[in-house]
């Protein structure tokens, strides 16, 4: 980013229900965080940590779906770190938002959440740097993806949930980083149309327990085999969890 203020867009998520701030160019968030969202199966008065938050649309998202939850969030970018402050002023959802790296937290942030929820950079860093610095440090992935789980990991408290999006070719990366620290690992994968392999993943573990690995069928997103016209296509399901704001069920 600039020195100069950079321009802004309102765009609106859970079908108009949040209204979010974010850079007109660089990272934009899109489906991945309200996806991220739907998958945390919180429950009211339970205190919430997201990592990498940029705007807050999935830390928002969650407070919207789910009341009189403790939401905190951490983004090392400050422009975004600031944005997701207005966000959360704007939408009326009260959420602590620190600008931090997730290697350096706040020591009052080290204590046990019920859920951790991350959406890391999903490329290496030896992948071609994007133009804007923001989207960059958004998508390169900079601090290695066991430190985003080993932290996220110890901000939990026993019993407590992780719940992770990320690309499905990294779900062996994902495992082995979670180890024997958490069990009970549910795995849906996320396919953009029926016939497809999956592009993405959400992953949730619950910290300290030992219950089996499941490997849950597919989330379809979009109808048919390609995309035919300039509007929304998305399944029922989809768009239950996109527009309406309803959880996705782990079952």
């Amino acid at each position: 980013m600039s020195d100069a203020a950079p321009a802004l867009t309102r765009d609106v998520f859970l079908g108009g229900t949040l209204g979010i701030w974010q850079p007109a160019r660089g990272y934009r968030a899109a489906t991945d965080p309200v996806l991220l969202a739907a998958a945390v199966a919180a429950r009211p008065g339970q205190e919430v940590l997201e990592l990498g938050c940029g705007a807050g649309v999935a830390l928002l998202a969650l407070g919207a779906r789910v009341p009189d939850l403790v939401l905190c969030g951490v983004e090392r970018q400050a422009l975004y770190a600031e944005l997701a402050r207005r966000n959360a002023r704007d939408n009326g959802l009260p959420a602590r938002i620190e600008t931090a790296d997730i290697t350096a937290l706040p020591a009052d942030l080290r204590q046990g959440f019920d859920h951790v929820l991350i959406n890391p950079p999903y490329y290496p860093p030896t992948a071609p740097a994007a133009t804007d610095s923001g989207r960059a440090a958004a998508l390169r992935e900079d601090t290695p993806l066991e430190i985003w789980l080993d932290t996220a990991l110890r901000r939990l408290k026993p019993g407590g949930y992780l719940t992770v999006i990320h690309l499905a070719e990294r779900l062996p990366d994902l495992l082995a980083a979670i180890g024997s620290r958490a069990g009970a690992v549910r795995v849906r994968p996320l396919t953009a149309r029926a016939g497809r392999a999956a592009g993405r993943v959400l992953l949730q573990a619950r910290k300290g327990a030992r219950g089996p690995f499941q490997l849950l069928s597919p989330l379809i997103l979009h109808l048919g085999d390609r995309h035919l016209a300039d509007r929304d296509d998305f399944t029922p399901i989809a768009q239950a969890i996109l527009r309406d704001g309803e959880a996705l069920r782990w079952d």
